[in-house]
């Protein structure tokens, strides 16, 4: 845990318009002064992030909403009752006072309030508490997130644009926050844009609605192309009843495997792997070791990376919808593999 001068520095590097990265209960951020154009654009170039691709404000517990949202609606306050400080960030019409750039250049912003102390530690003194710092995963874009400080040293080695990183151990939940889209409540009503640790009957059971799936007006928001989280090894997601034979086949095929499986495999099987990961767990703790693991069958050296598919229940929906987008471009190539073989 960082002591009180660390903060402090950390928040006199933001306020002079410069990065810090810093722990959240989610992913570790990589932080600027969301109401400056340069701090903002300089994440969006350490991060090779396309520039309409929208940032997250993180604010102080207590903060004034009015200050970044022109309009407020009464479940976005019940909502933020129950769940914040915690891993929901609520889309809301963004204020004229704010800049576009940290929206993407849309008319909503994403707003949440960490609960990780040191995260909260750093908004409080950051502009006494009255300042935002936008801050998406701090990773280079598209890649899997961290959850450590030394997963952020990774990342970014010491590239000098980078003023601080703040450690504050591991995250708890391990996968990004659920994003709920409240900025359209009249014509179209809560609608969710990525799944996380707040599911959709948590939210349904504070405001009475279940939300609904992204229409094609939706609000882009962050970690919700295709592909993302993704490890640089091709990998694929493979159903728990093919997952022995398809071991085997890529194995016919000569290929080196990292494996990543939730259920036990048979004590008797002959294949070697590269590297092999079992998480058999409940939801919440698969999500919050997901990320490291990943980042460890990157470095294994293998060829490809095996991901047994996780339950298909509400309870599993975050991991899943992670999952997904870092196998979306090695799936295809896997399978390739696997024609051939």
């Amino acid at each position: 845990m960082d002591n009180s001068d660390d903060i402090l520095a950390a928040a006199r590097i933001l306020e002079a318009g410069r990065l810090v990265a810093f722990p959240t209960e989610t992913v570790y951020g990589l932080g600027g002064d969301a109401e400056n154009p340069s701090a903002v654009a300089a994440i969006y170039a350490l991060k090779n992030r396309p520039s309409d691709h929208p940032l997250i404000v993180h604010v102080a517990p207590g903060a004034d909403i009015g200050y970044w949202s022109s309009h407020i609606p009464e479940e976005a306050r019940k909502l933020m009752d129950v769940f914040w400080p915690g891993p929901l960030t609520l889309i809301l019409k963004r204020a004229s006072r704010i800049p576009p750039d940290v929206a993407g250049g849309q008319d909503s912003i994403g707003l949440r309030c960490p609960s990780h102390p040191v995260a909260q530690a750093l908004l409080r003194v950051f502009r006494h508490g009255r300042g935002g710092i936008a801050a998406p995963s701090a990773n280079r874009f598209g890649h899997v997130s961290p959850t450590t400080a030394r997963h952020v040293r990774d990342e970014f080695g010491e590239d000098e644009r980078l003023g601080a990183i703040l450690d504050g151990g591991q995250s708890e939940v391990g996968i990004e926050s659920t994003i709920l889209d409240l900025s359209r409540m009249e014509s179209v009503g809560p609608v969710l844009l990525r799944p996380g640790k707040v599911g959709s009957q948590q939210i349904a059971d504070v405001i009475g609605t279940l939300p609904i799936a992204p229409d094609r007006n939706a609000p882009r928001a962050s970690g919700t192309l295709a592909s993302h989280y993704a490890p640089d090894i091709p990998a694929a997601l493979v159903p728990t009843d093919k997952l022995l034979p398809t071991l085997v086949r890529l194995e016919n095929r000569g290929c080196q495997v990292a494996l990543l499986h939730f259920s036990s495999l048979p004590a008797e099987r002959k294949m070697a792997l590269k590297e092999e990961i079992g998480l058999f767990c409940a939801s919440e703790v698969y999500a919050h070791q997901l990320y490291a693991s990943l980042r460890k069958l990157d470095k294994s050296g293998a060829d490809v990376i095996v991901i047994e598919a996780t339950p298909d229940t509400d309870a599993w929906k975050g991991v899943n919808d992670r999952l997904a987008r870092a196998a979306c471009h090695g799936q295809d190539i896997v399978e390739r593999l696997l024609e051939l073989s």
